[in-house]
């Protein structure tokens, strides 16, 4: 059981003098449990590729199935894909961020004591405690809060396929390391899709990464082939490096190291350095 992207193209205003191709070729497979990460420039396709993910948009070419059924249409598996949009405003239309978060799985058929209870498990999986924030309007939260209050909606639904579109920008470091904290939370049951520009907070804990140049893939593949492929892709600025694998790089573009493999260990990396300085030591 997966939810499956197969040789999908998209096409915006096709047969129009306005006619863009926005994603070529692209497939993708997410299991439950499985954190995959999309990355590349913008204007790449990502957040195409999100919203054919979440059967929003048709595609072209190719099929979209969410456990063999099609993600969009007659047929389709209703509530088993959650997507979590770049802008929280779009997201937010109830008087309070409790009645917001308790609205989709209301929807999907739950009763109205346990909705609010999905809610408010879901405000304090990514750092907002429900007694202070979940009374509160939505639009009287900050970027950051605005950000993980639109994540808690999404999560009280209980997706089986959760899909983010740039969780962590805007965030300082604490609301951060909140939002991996409940994405790693949410993948021991649903697998998870994040579209990021924030490679650093994700490669660590990543199955599997897709980057998109174009609209068609320029790299598909676990987190050691990426690490391997990072300087050419960097070249190309499709990826902008993690700090410590940049380091290496750094080091040896000086001809501080010798040519070998990245990684995104902080000790390892330091050993590495350390053995370039004199004496041979870390300091």
């Amino acid at each position: 059981m997966a939810l499956i992207l197969a040789d999908i193209a998209c096409v915006y205003a096709a047969g129009t003098s306005l006619e863009s191709a926005a994603l070529h070729g692209v497939s993708l497979t997410l299991s439950r449990g499985d954190l995959v990460l999309v990355l590349g420039p913008t204007g790449a396709g990502k957040t195409t590729l999100l919203r054919a993910a979440a059967g929003l948009l048709s595609v072209s070419q190719g099929s979209v199935e969410v456990d063999g059924l099609p993600a969009s249409g007659r047929g389709s598996t209703r509530g088993a894909v959650g997507l979590v949009f770049q802008r929280p405003e779009s997201q937010f239309f109830s008087l309070s961020v409790e009645d917001d978060c308790a609205f989709g799985p209301r929807n999907l058929g739950r009763a109205p004591g346990e909705a609010l209870q999905d809610a408010r498990e879901a405000l304090a999986a990514v750092g907002l405690d429900p007694s202070t924030f979940g009374p509160r309007e939505p639009w009287s939260l900050s970027g950051g809060e605005a950000r993980r209050a639109a994540l808690a909606g999404v999560l009280a639904m209980r997706p089986r396929y959760l899909l983010l579109d740039e969780p962590t920008a805007g965030l300082d470091a604490a609301g951060r390391q909140s939002v991996c904290a409940a994405v790693e939370e949410a993948r021991t049951r649903a697998g998870v899709l994040v579209v990021t520009h924030d490679a650093e907070s994700f490669l660590g804990s990543a199955d599997r990464v897709l980057v998109l140049r174009g609209g068609r893939p320029a790299f598909d593949g676990d987190v050691s082939a990426l690490l391997h492929a990072l300087p050419t892709l960097a070249a190309a600025d499709d990826v902008d490096p993690p700090e410590v694998p940049r380091t290496l790089m750094l080091a040896r573009e000086r001809g501080l190291l010798p040519p070998g493999p990245l990684t995104l260990d902080v000790e390892s990396a330091a050993d590495l350095l350390a053995g370039a300085l004199p004496g041979g030591e870390r300091r």
